[in-house]
């Protein structure tokens, strides 16, 4: 099959032809129709994430069609559309994973890090982990949800109950969480890099009462704040915007080291929490409510063999909305 391959950290990923994956026990084997690019991609391709499986296709925000199941494998029929997120496999007997946290598993595997993943034609995925999709949401739409979407739903779980809600970083996570948070019925703030007008833009129009730098100071007290980007110097700026009682969210799997802040920041009950990965329910949920939403994701196509863009565009900010690559393109 095609697929863009990464054989070292910090490099350009190679279009190769490599064997088409076989099924095992439990797996199935997926035709991929769309795959998105996600910020942890590039954490991944860039180094930043420690020990990828080399050589590795990356990618795990996966839609795609059941052609094979392997040994044991019956809970997709041939034909049946799937998606595969980030996690991939878990031990299943750990303490974690019997108390419902298996996102906090230790023997954890990952799609498009250890396990590979759909910068490719096909994939294998253990058929446990996969969801199957809302009929309402097309292919390319579907596969920023797999993990912009997963992880952006943890999170506003995470972020609690309130009024205003504070959003660091409007890519694709966050022009999916707004939609969320509208709904649920949040004022919501976005906060960008400085200067940047069309995300600031975006963000209103899909209904940020206000868009502004995140240099800035919030407009009111923020009952919650979301940190997407992974810039540890916004977590100060975001206690700095909360309420008594708020809680800031670090959403991203990577992130910069956080300046030293004063005490003051932090006191009176405010918190910082982290969001790991997900769970098979965080994805039931999400995917039981995004249609009624309805959760409409933005989205700019690119061919497989373009993936060096996708990436490059993403790291230097130039994407309104998500990436998606087309393996059939």
């Amino acid at each position: 099959m095609r697929a863009m391959l990464m054989r070292r950290s910090g490099a350009p990923l190679e279009a190769a032809e490599v064997p088409r994956p076989e099924p095992g026990p439990g797996q199935v084997l997926v035709r991929v129709s769309a795959c998105a690019v996600c910020r942890t991609d590039l954490h991944v391709v860039d180094g930043e994430l420690a020990s990828p499986k080399l050589p590795l296709v990356p990618g795990h925000e996966i839609v795609g069609r059941v052609l094979q199941a392997g040994a044991g494998a019956r809970r997709f029929a041939s034909g049946t559309r799937v998606g595969i997120p980030w996690l991939g496999w878990t031990c299943g007997d750990c303490d974690f994973c019997r108390s419902g946290r298996e996102n906090l598993c230790p023997e954890a595997r990952f799609t498009g890090y250890q396990i590979d993943g759909g910068y490719g034609e096909f994939a294998v995925a253990d058929e446990r982990f996969c969801f199957a999709l809302p009929d309402e949401i097309d292919d390319v739409h579907a596969a920023p949800l797999l993990c912009a979407g997963l992880i952006g739903y943890r999170a506003l779980v995470k972020a609690g109950s309130g009024r205003q809600l504070g959003l660091y970083g409007f890519g694709a996570a966050a022009h999916i969480v707004i939609q969320l948070a509208r709904w649920q019925g949040w004022q919501v703030h976005a906060f960008t890099r400085p200067g940047d007008t069309e995300a600031q833009g975006f963000a209103r129009q899909l209904g940020a009462i206000w868009a502004g730098a995140s240099d800035r100071p919030a407009p009111v007290p923020l009952d919650a704040a979301i940190i997407f980007a992974p810039v540890g110097s916004l977590v100060p700026a975001a206690l700095r915007a909360l309420r008594p009682g708020g809680r800031v969210v670090c959403a991203g799997i990577h992130m910069s080291d956080i300046p030293a802040f004063p005490y003051e920041l932090l006191w009176r009950e405010r918190e910082i929490v982290s969001v790991a990965n997900l769970t098979r329910r965080d994805g039931e949920e999400f995917f039981a409510i995004a249609p009624r939403v309805p959760v409409r994701t933005h989205v700019e196509t690119f061919p497989l063999a373009q993936a060096n863009e996708a990436l490059d565009r993403l790291r230097e900010g130039r994407l309104t909305g998500a990436a998606v690559l087309l393996p059939g393109s």
